[in-house]
């Protein structure tokens, strides 16, 4: 039935997204770290005390979200339809294939009306950087990059956690996802609050990173762009990121297209220097973004498929 569930889920996604009325569970779990963090800032405000208390929130958004997804997700076991119902819908919140490619091509559209400024305020929504002075070919870069990073975080890591742990455990990854973006910025207000949300979202990351720029190789090569550079580029510019994780699902899409990725960003007002991944063997350009989106959808089908056999391979042993 959990295997299912993840086929059924995945369908979902690619065929509805992420409808804006839909009561999303990353709204719920957005709520959560809000309230928890009030509660936290009213009871310390030292360095020290928020950095422990960042474990504190931590525990109890993933362990609030993990149980009640658990909950949801057996509250229907006694009926096998209304079961795989629930358990479809909880898988299908945790992906963001469709989503991605929407929200990505808003600003391809945009760009290719020539509304430099609209396309600014556009892919402001899907990054943290400061997108004011933005040139097309930084924009395009921008988008390109959420692609390749949320791939992983969107698509390969969710289903990497639903084949180990169902629904319950793709969702818990989902809230340490969720905290990462909310509260594991290193600026000044989260640098000790942060601390523990993002250094677990590293680890959490780890094996789907990895397991990204293989896939992501492969979804390269099933559409028609250069699986061996993927890898090549993948691999070779993996440290080239502050994150342990995210230069090598960017280094995959960067060597598969034959761009330059990464470089000078400003943050919360600050310029953040990154170094570049991947070589620029020509100019990036405004249908690199369709081209981003088509290995997205590769790799996420070939992910699928891979973790099914891998699943039914250890059910065997």
């Amino acid at each position: 039935m959990n295997i299912l569930s993840i086929y059924t889920g995945y369908a979902l996604d690619l065929i509805i997204g992420d409808p804006y009325s839909f009561p999303h569970p990353v709204r719920f779990i957005g709520n959560l770290i809000s309230f928890v963090e009030k509660v936290i800032r009213k009871i310390t405000s030292s360095d020290k005390g928020l950095k422990i208390a960042g474990f504190f929130l931590w525990f109890v958004t993933v362990g609030v979200t993990f149980l009640l997804t658990y909950f949801v997700a057996n509250l229907f076991e006694f009926n096998k339809i209304a079961y795989l119902v629930v358990n479809s819908i909880l898988i299908y919140t945790t992906l963001a294939t469709k989503c991605l490619k929407d929200e990505s091509m808003k600003i391809y559209k945009v760009l290719k009306t020539g509304n430099i400024e609209k396309a600014r305020i556009q892919v402001s929504y899907i990054v943290g950087r400061d997108t004011t002075n933005l040139n097309e070919k930084e924009i395009v870069r921008a988008t390109v990059e959420t692609i390749a990073e949320n791939t992983v975080d969107g698509i390969i890591a969710p289903l990497f956690y639903g084949f180990i742990g169902g629904a319950p455990l793709a969702m818990a990854y989902k809230a340490i996802n969720t905290l990462d973006s909310i509260v594991g910025y290193k600026n000044e207000k989260y640098y000790n609050l942060g601390f523990a949300s993002a250094k677990i979202d590293d680890v959490a990351n780890y094996i789907p990173a990895r397991l990204g720029v293989v896939l992501l190789s492969l979804g390269s090569l099933l559409v028609g762009f250069k699986f061996k550079n993927s890898l090549k580029i993948g691999i070779r510019d993996r440290k080239n990121h502050k994150s342990p994780n995210c230069a090598l699902s960017e280094g995959a899409v960067a060597g598969a297209l034959g761009i330059q990725l990464g470089g000078t960003n400003i943050y919360f007002g600050k310029e953040v220097y990154k170094p570049t991944i991947g070589d620029k063997d020509r100019e990036i350009e405004i249908e690199d973004i369709v081209r981003t989106n088509k290995i997205m959808y590769a790799s996420s089908i070939i992910s699928i498929i891979i973790f099914t056999l891998v699943y039914f391979l250890v059910s065997g042993l």
